[in-house]
């Protein structure tokens, strides 16, 4: 009877320790332990992370952010041909919808599952098989492939940019476009490369500038604006955003990165970084700018000490604009090892880049480990873009240095880069990471955290310690999840868009976490 009495006595001591420790957790700690609950169920997990906030998207590149499928649309609207021996589209007089017919309209795909199914692999990485093509090459092939179908589309395709972060519980979003077409090349194609005798002395770089300042750069930046103008009309429209019918992805914030060619002739690339840096002192919608296109190409590579010594001069007449630079989205076999020696340290040190695009060649750089402790130092974020190396480079798992930037302290933000040809969104990249390198739900939590403190946002950031993510004083005893918030909070959220993006953050963590 007496063990049964003890027995008893410590039953009833465990259940109530047990329901002190429960009471005790916090809704963080619950809905961290329930991922780690479902880690090893794919659907639950992902349904988990479908849920999950997750802050910002910093690289999206606009075209490639668009599925085929609103590409054969656009194309179709557009009375556009496609090339069947090659998947291009054309502007030309349209065979008849025959297949032996070579030229037949996109609208011919709708009633030809043969010929839509061959579109869409040829305009995104479906079914592409790396056994039998080089990822790097059938992804870049896309973007000749399908471009004529973006003309007259931007509004749409902002509107399918949008409209997917919503479902993937993003709230902004940086998107890079050539948002100029060709004016600025053609303008330094005109202008030429006139720098004197000197190689890369700032004087000879500002006198350069000058020209194309004198020679019609605020005509451009001029219709860059109206064109976004009109732009970002059709965005609304086709989210019906202030009406009672408006879309989710009417609440996403979408600012703007420059997107400067970098494999186009030197005199191009210099009128296209100069204009990047006038339109985000003109314009408050463009935060920033960044070099664009495949890193291994021969002028991206010859020229990237000279884009990194343009950007460095420049930057002296914009000392406020913010810098994203690719660098470093190499793999051993692409180029020479000595080219992957020296990228995102110049990107840094010489580019001013507040942030790194892929850096999955890290170490191959000279002194990697003084590398990574110099970007933890300075605070540079890396966008971490794990489809995208995967199926462009085939960098995967143990191979990518994700764990690596995280060892050493660097900061890290999940990005999609081109998720219409990669067929994936912000989702699947949060369930990548969960399930390739087992990350924590505090691991996840803070990189959508980091993605809006690195965002280029104008304003005053919620958190004091960019480092630590310690609340800043006039929001440090607010409840994220309370119905008041003090006066010095409020007034930080109504005068900074940064602090306000990373308030509702923190209010959509506190909703989601209360829920499990």
């Amino acid at each position: 009877m007496r063990s049964l009495r003890l027995a008893a006595i410590i039953c009833f001591l465990t259940v109530i320790s047990w329901a002190q420790t429960s009471r005790a957790q916090s809704p963080e700690e619950k809905t961290a332990k329930y991922l780690e609950s479902v880690r090893h169920q794919p659907g639950l997990l992902l349904a988990f992370l479908q849920q999950m906030p997750k802050g910002g998207d910093l690289h999206v590149h606009l075209s490639g952010a668009i599925y085929a499928e609103s590409m054969i649309d656009w194309a179709s609207e557009g009375a556009l041909c496609v090339d069947r021996s090659t998947s291009k589209l054309i502007h030309a007089a349209c065979d008849s919808c025959e297949p032996y017919k070579n030229k037949p309209s996109v609208r011919c795909a709708y009633q030809d599952h043969v010929l839509y199914t061959q579109l869409v692999d040829a305009w995104s990485m479906r079914n592409w098989h790396r056994e039998e093509e080089s990822g790097h090459d059938h992804f870049f092939a896309t973007f000749e492939k399908f471009g004529p179908a973006m003309e007259k589309h931007v509004g749409d395709a902002l509107a399918e940019v949008a409209s997917r972060a919503a479902g993937d519980r993003l709230q902004y979003v940086e998107v890079m476009n050539t948002a100029d077409g060709a004016q600025a090349a053609i303008l330094g194609d005109k202008i030429g490369w006139d720098i004197g005798s000197g190689f890369g002395s700032n004087a000879d770089f500002g006198k350069l500038r000058d020209k194309l300042l004198a020679g019609g750069m605020s005509d451009i930046v001029a219709s860059v604006r109206g064109a976004l103008d009109s732009d970002e009309a059709r965005k609304k429209e086709v989210l019906h955003c202030g009406t009672a019918q408006a879309a989710p992805g009417c609440e996403v914030t979408i600012h703007y990165l420059y997107q400067v060619l970098r494999g186009l002739p030197r005199e191009q690339v210099f009128a296209q970084i100069v204009l990047g840096f006038e339109l985000t002192k003109a314009d408050a919608r463009f935060v920033g700018f960044n070099l664009v296109m495949p890193e291994d190409y021969y002028v991206p590579m010859h020229d990237f000490d000279l884009h990194m010594r343009i950007i460095e001069a420049l930057h002296k007449f914009y000392p406020a604009t913010h810098v994203s630079l690719h660098a470093d989205e190499l793999a051993m076999g692409l180029v020479p090892p000595e080219g992957m020696r020296f990228h995102i340290r110049e990107s840094i040190e010489r580019g001013g880049a507040e942030r790194i695009g892929h850096g999955v060649a890290v170490m191959s750089e000279n002194d990697p480990i003084g590398l990574l402790r110099e970007m933890a130092k300075r605070n540079v974020l890396v966008e971490i873009c794990l489809t995208s190396n995967d199926v462009i480079l085939g960098v995967s798992g143990d191979r990518h240095p994700l764990p690596v930037y995280m060892k050493y302290g660097v900061p890290v933000a999940l990005a999609t880069d081109d998720e219409g040809v990669s067929r994936s969104d912000m989702t699947h990249e949060y369930l990548r990471a969960a399930e390739t390198y087992g990350l924590s739900y505090a691991d996840l939590k803070r990189m959508a955290r980091e993605s809006l403190e690195h965002s280029f946002i104008p304003g005053d950031s919620l958190w004091s310690d960019g480092r630590e993510l310690r609340r800043a004083a006039a929001c440090e005893d607010d409840n994220a999840s309370g119905d008041r918030v003090s006066v010095k909070c409020q007034k930080l959220i109504g005068t900074s868009e940064r602090a306000r993006m990373q308030w509702k953050l923190e209010q959509a963590f506190a909703e989601f976490e209360k829920k499990l």
